[in-house]
């Protein structure tokens, strides 16, 4: 009975020593797998952060740059991402042509634009108002209508766009930029328009090449105004060393009986006592086949604020030279015109509807007169010019066709005239309206002038016109320090019959005589009212002194 009690007292004390062994395993067991699970996860998550870390080029450090070891069980990582090498770029075959200033297509906008790099030839030959046709694509991308230049493609046939105004719609974008004609090059260059208004301002026209005009009447179409215009811009400069070589003699050949002539010349009598109607013309040498009858002007601006030109020659213009219409703030200096004296109606510079012009250090040689000024102006002061051979410095023609002209404060002094027909003159026609007033003509040296000093209101440049008694009214017109030589007449004052000149002033003329191949005539005035203010030579007793009996108020009609 004991022994039985033993037994199972030991039995039992031995399964619950298992029973407690059991349990220590288990939860050893279970703390061994929860440490397990926490490794592997700060391994992973470790992982991470260094593939992500040398992703962006960086090295993980860990205590003074030892590097973290890779975790101990085996993973594989995804591979990184390797960049494949870029391909090589194909070649671009290079026009021939210089390349682009700095700046052209590289994200900075460049100022300068030289018309060889859109195109332009320059060897006299090639017309250079059309530019390579491999340039246009480029255009048409960096350019869409600009400046008034609009890009025009026609599907079947490929666009060869004019280099120069190419050149100049680039410009047009960029304030103060520059187109440049560089020298050494001759460019044939058509009709052509440099317009605004939209054009950024103070844009410069650098000159320093060549510029010739077409040879042949098919550019010229019907008739054209003018050959190289600039419109409706602001701060425009025409500068350099250049030429512009209008080979005017084809114009001045092919229709010289259709153009009008200077009417002075009837005051002009040979010694052989033959009037001679026209001049004779050129001799031809240039152009060949007819022109059109109407005859451009070389150079022009219309509508315009504050244009300079400078430096530059004008030469053999179909017609006028220069001519400034509609302009504000005009100045010209330090160039030259140059012309045969016997080409027709070829004005050097040409002023209308302008105000605010100077001109000075000027050398004008042309047909007709070095300057014209025309109605609408004021403001306008020229000095230092040398003008001669040519017309002189005429205000006029004014008033044709019944027209009103207003001109004021003109001064015209310290000029140098040799073998011109006139010196100072003002001119107006028969049944115009208006006035001129505010006239100065002072230090003006002539030599062999046929005639120095002219008013004419009886102009007439037909063979006959109608007489008519309405006149642009004259006032305020000064003569002084007038000397020199003449070789017709040293004063010719002729006013209007029913509206004649008022407060004309003549002070220190001094004109002598040189016979050379013309009769030679006394001082002239008729209806010419005003004062002598030192003694003349020669005398100049015609002119009336005061103002005339019949002196009418000024009216309605008179003012502008």
């Amino acid at each position: 009975m004991k022994g039985v009690g033993l037994r199972r007292l030991t039995f039992m004390f031995l399964v619950a020593f298992l029973v407690w062994s059991s349990s220590i395993e288990t939860c050893i067991a279970r703390k061994s797998k929860h440490w397990r699970q926490r490794r592997h996860a700060a391994s992973v998550s470790l992982y991470k952060k260094k593939t992500k870390d040398h992703s962006h080029g960086h090295h993980n450090y860990h205590n003074g740059g030892t590097k973290t070891k890779p975790p101990p069980y085996k993973t594989t990582p995804p591979s990184p991402k390797v960049k494949a090498p870029p391909s090589p770029k194909p070649k671009v075959k290079v026009p021939s042509i210089p390349p682009p200033q700095k700046g052209y297509g590289n994200g900075q906008q460049s100022k300068v634009f030289d018309v060889l790099h859109f195109g332009a030839k320059g060897d006299g030959k090639t017309d250079d108002t059309k530019g390579k046709k491999e340039l246009f694509g480029v255009l048409q991308k960096e350019l869409p209508d600009a400046g008034g230049v609009h890009l025009k493609v026609k599907k079947k046939n490929p666009v060869l766009k004019q280099a120069f105004q190419a050149a100049w719609a680039a410009a047009c974008k960029v304030q103060a930029s520059t187109v440049v004609v560089p020298a050494k090059f001759i460019f044939l260059v058509g009709p052509i328009s440099f317009s605004g208004p939209y054009c950024q301002a103070n844009i410069v026209f650098q000159l320093d090449g060549t510029i010739i005009a077409p040879t042949d009447s098919k550019p010229w179409g019907k008739g054209i105004l003018q050959w190289l215009e600039f419109t409706k811009l602001k701060g425009i400069t025409v500068q350099g060393k250049g030429i512009i070589d209008g080979r005017g003699s084809g114009w001045w050949l092919d229709a010289p009986y259709e153009d009008p002539y200077d009417d002075e010349r009837k005051l002009i009598i040979p010694l052989n006592n033959t009037v001679q109607e026209r001049p004779p013309m050129p001799a031809r040498n240039e152009l060949s086949g007819k022109m059109p009858s109407i005859k451009p002007t070389a150079l022009r601006f219309y509508g315009s604020f504050n244009v300079t030109v400078t430096g530059i020659t004008i030469q053999n213009s179909p017609q006028c030279h220069l001519k400034f219409d509609n302009c504000i703030g005009v100045v010209v200096h330090d160039m030259s015109v140059s012309s045969p004296g016997d080409s027709p109606n070829t004005d050097g510079i040409h002023l209308q509807n302008s105000k605010d012009v100077l001109i000075h250090a000027t050398s004008l040689a042309c047909g007709d007169d070095c300057v014209s000024i025309q109605t609408g102006c004021s403001n306008v002061y020229i000095h230092n010019v040398n003008c001669g051979p040519g017309h002189g410095i005429s205000i006029g023609s004014l008033g044709k066709d019944n027209t009103k002209a207003c001109v004021s404060n003109i001064t015209v002094r310290d000029i140098m005239m040799h073998n011109t027909m006139n010196g100072v003159r003002i001119k107006t026609w028969q049944g115009g309206s208006g006035n001129v007033q505010g006239v100065l003509f002072s230090n003006i040296q002539v030599s062999e002038v046929q005639l120095p000093i002219v008013i004419d209101q009886f102009y007439c440049d037909k063979r006959t016109c109608k007489n008519q008694t309405a006149a642009v009214a004259l006032s305020g017109i000064t003569y002084e320090k007038i000397r020199g030589t003449y070789t017709v007449k040293p004063v010719h004052l002729a006013c209007s019959d029913s509206l004649p000149c008022i407060g004309v002033t003549l002070s220190a003329i001094q004109l002598k005589p040189m016979q050379e191949r013309y009769h030679l005539y006394d001082p002239f005035c008729w209806q010419s009212y005003g004062e002598l203010t030192t003694p003349t030579v020669p005398p100049i007793a015609c002119l009336q002194i005061g103002k005339p009996p019949n002196n009418r108020v000024q009216s309605n009609y008179d003012v502008c």
